[in-house]
């Protein structure tokens, strides 16, 4: 091990504090985390030289590859001429441009105001907060819960984490935040007597798709009607494209493969092309314009960095790339492809079930009767442990292992990655 290596690790488990991991275990004698030290398109590179395919974009943010050039001059640029502006009181060319492109992508007269926060959690917490304001202030103050489906996830602040419905992330911090109704489908929702439905101010969902939970899709044209229902109850619709929004379905955002425009559209991750923390809560003119009037009707919400320059000017970036080539007809094709190679993968017989949505790929692990395998054996963690001898780098949720590459990933690479996928199941790894 190189001396810097060596150093790095043993400050990093002196004084960091990474999420979702067992510290104990990290800080351990004995166990070497990847210091990564570079990134060049799909690939990281490692202090020790070695090199691995980005097979989750990053934690679900890497859209154009690392170290893109447009990306980083446009930022160098907004640095040089004004590192931070208040948007407090203030604006800047850079959030006036984002937000008009932003409202650009869907039909004039629906998502016509945003605002800007830093992460997806808050990008969520600003929806729900906006909707019980605008239940007060319109005369509806009954509509004071939500509706979230189970298995769920939302985010990590308070609100947010009202409603996450996975119990390991969130038991412990019930009754500590919103009033939340958990179904676990659309049957379940129209179960909903009036007295219930009417006291929701807004159901909130991950369009397409359920992250966390494994990468499981919801059934076609389920999103349309969950519109429909809303419609028709008066409740608002909150969704949460903070990991499918910016192409990984296929289309630009997911609500536009069932024709869907929200009431509140929440966007983070691959807004700035997975390089700067920046989000953006989307939400109609109607909405907005219940907020107009004195103080006690304003939006008492924001944070330093809101809207902040280099993130509006790295967003814009992306959103050129996007524009500027043929991307989304790229996704589409690398998407056939990966079906495809997914295909010899989900034969394998330690593969329960392929989930696959655009370049979003979810493969469920099982014994070799199919039988799930104990929480305690912790076999998604050991197949992604043993993918990097293979050059991949991604996580697991639980047992299965999410294949998600950034969106300008070459044919050459996607097979690259499919076949380190195959490579570690066939070392017999699981059994291990």
């Amino acid at each position: 091990m190189r001396e810097d290596t060596r150093r790095w690790i043993e400050k990093d488990k002196r004084h960091c504090w990474h999420p979702f991991t067992r510290q104990g275990e990290w800080c351990a004698e004995g166990h070497e985390p990847l210091v990564i030290t570079g990134g060049d398109g799909v690939w990281l590179m490692d202090s020790e030289g070695r090199r691995y395919f980005d097979g989750n974009s990053s934690i679900w943010t890497n859209v154009h590859g690392h170290g893109r050039r447009e990306i980083g001059e446009a930022v160098r640029e907004q640095l040089e001429r004004v590192s931070h502006v208040s948007f407090l009181g203030q604006t800047h060319p850079a959030a006036i441009e984002l937000a008009g492109r932003l409202c650009g992508f869907f039909p004039r007269g629906t998502l016509d105001r945003v605002f800007f926060s830093d992460n997806g959690s808050t990008a969520v917490e600003c929806a729900l907060k906006m909707s019980l304001q605008y239940r007060q202030q319109t005369g509806e103050g009954e509509r004071c819960g939500f509706v979230s489906f189970a298995n769920g996830y939302h985010g990590d602040t308070l609100g947010a984490a009202s409603l996450g419905g996975v119990g390991r992330f969130f038991d412990r911090f019930r009754g500590a935040g919103y009033p939340v109704r958990f179904v676990r489908d659309l049957l379940e929702l129209r179960g909903l007597g009036r007295e219930e439905s009417g006291g929701v101010s807004a159901v909130v969902v991950e369009p397409l798709v359920q992250g966390v939970n494994g990468m499981r899709l919801w059934p076609a044209g389920m999103l349309a009607e969950l519109r429909a229902w809303c419609d028709a109850e008066g409740v608002h619709l909150i969704l949460d494209e903070v990991m499918t929004g910016f192409g990984r379905t296929g289309t630009m955002f997911a609500c536009e493969r069932e024709g869907v425009v929200p009431d509140f559209l929440c966007l983070a991750k691959g807004l700035t092309g997975g390089t700067l923390p920046l989000a953006a809560t989307l939400t109609r003119e109607g909405i907005y314009e219940a907020f107009l009037g004195g103080a006690e009707r304003a939006f008492y919400y924001g944070h330093s960095y809101t809207a902040h320059p280099a993130g509006c000017a790295a967003a814009l970036a992306s959103l050129d790339l996007f524009e500027g080539g043929r991307l989304l007809e790229r996704v589409v094709e690398r998407a056939g492809q990966m079906a495809e190679g997914l295909v010899r993968i989900a034969g394998h017989g330690l593969v329960r079930e392929v989930r696959q949505c655009g370049l979003i790929a979810g493969i469920e692990l099982c014994g070799p009767g199919g039988e799930a395998f104990p929480p305690e054996s912790r076999v998604g963690e050991r197949f992604c442990f043993g993918a990097r001898r293979h050059g991949l780098l991604t996580r697991p949720i639980l047992d299965t292992v999410v294949l998600m590459p950034p969106l300008c990933v070459s044919g050459e690479e996607l097979d690259f990655s499919l076949d380190a996928v195959w490579k570690t199941l066939e070392e017999g790894i699981l059994e291990g």
